[in-house]
């Protein structure tokens, strides 16, 4: 009797699906909350071509054009210190004096070996002295005098070139010990700048090129350099090489140690530039693609490579022809083969 019920009940459940097995059906519909399939909106814009200057930026910083570290030949008593930390100098200016004791009683004989040389020159003149004694004292006047103006050049303290004083290490009374210079002098007109730069680039670099710089210290300001030398090898670790740049630095604006960056133009290009929007990077990989919009409406999937980035812009150098029509907004809702609806047309 139970299995008559059972069969009954399955038989009515069937007929009542059957009749409403029409296109009213849930199967035949979306379900609760499922929208309709929706043709994704994107914005679009025309590739053009323009001249594009090939500019590389390198970090660098600023070097002293010379730097001299100023000291005596050997130790003594600093009499006398005319310059401070921050002093600007010229060549030949005196910058310190070491105790005068033993340059003085030096000069006093040189003095009267002077005397005495002009002596003995008379009388060789006169036939009153041998050529050999003459020859003896007169080489003996020349190298008292040599070691008197060594002595002088080591008593007083002159720069060799001028610049900024950027060390004393020592103060007026104290007794100097070669350990470390007394003043360290840096030339800064002009100032140079080691500039580390790819070795694929090492054609297109010549001495005389030239480069502009910025500071981030000086904003605002761009200095002009000129390339003086080339290093002749290529650094195997870092596959760069070494322009050594020179810049006027009349003002004395840059000073050494300063963080600057160096611009190199390798010429101009005409080539495809699109707003950096248009490019989406592939995940997991540099690679970078655009969408270019098909006249059917439809996108295709197109990588392209890059160049310059410039500013907010892009330039392609392969994937994309003048007149080619990229997608730049609504990237997100987009795979390959997608027909889409453009909204700004």
């Amino acid at each position: 009797m139970k299995t008559r019920i059972i069969v009954l009940a399955a038989a009515a459940f069937a007929a009542f699906s059957c009749g409403n097995g029409n296109g009213n059906s849930p199967a035949s519909q979306p379900g609760p909350g499922i929208p309709a399939a929706v043709t994704p909106g994107v914005e679009v814009i025309t590739a053009t071509s323009r001249d594009v200057d090939q500019v590389t930026s390198y970090a660098s910083t600023v070097e002293a054009f010379a730097t001299n570290n100023i000291m005596p030949q050997s130790g003594g008593r600093i009499r006398k210190i005319n310059v401070e930390v921050g002093d600007y100098v010229t060549k030949g200016q005196v910058l310190a004096e070491m105790d005068r004791l033993q340059l003085e009683q030096l000069e006093l004989q040189v003095q009267n070996d002077e005397i005495e040389y002009q002596r003995l020159k008379s009388l060789y003149e006169s036939g009153g002295v041998s050529q050999s004694d003459f020859e003896t004292a007169e080489l003996g006047y020349k190298v008292r005098r040599t070691n008197y103006e060594n002595m002088l050049e080591n008593t007083i303290l002159r720069t060799p070139i001028t610049g900024f004083v950027t060390a004393r290490n020592f103060d007026v009374g104290d007794m100097f010990s070669m350990s470390a210079p007394l003043f360290t002098v840096q030339q800064v007109v002009p100032v140079k700048l080691l500039v580390g730069i790819s070795e694929s680039e090492y054609t297109k670099v010549k001495k005389g090129d030239t480069v502009t710089i910025t500071a981030d210290a000086l904003p605002g300001r761009t200095f002009t350099g000129k390339v003086e030398r080339l290093y002749p090898t290529i650094n195997a670790a870092t596959h760069t090489f070494s322009a050594e740049v020179h810049v006027t630095n009349s003002d004395r604006a840059l000073r050494p140690g300063m963080y600057a960056r160096v611009s190199v133009n390798y010429g101009t290009n005409h080539s495809i530039v699109i707003p950096d929007m248009c490019l989406v990077k592939q995940e997991g990989t540099g690679q970078r693609f655009v969408y270019l919009l098909g006249a059917d409406n439809t996108v295709k999937y197109v990588p392209v490579g890059t160049g310059r980035h410039i500013g907010t812009e892009y330039e392609i150098t392969e994937g994309l022809s003048e007149g080619d029509v990229v997608v730049y907004k609504g990237q997100a809702a987009l795979k390959d083969g997608v027909k889409v609806q453009v909204l700004n047309k």
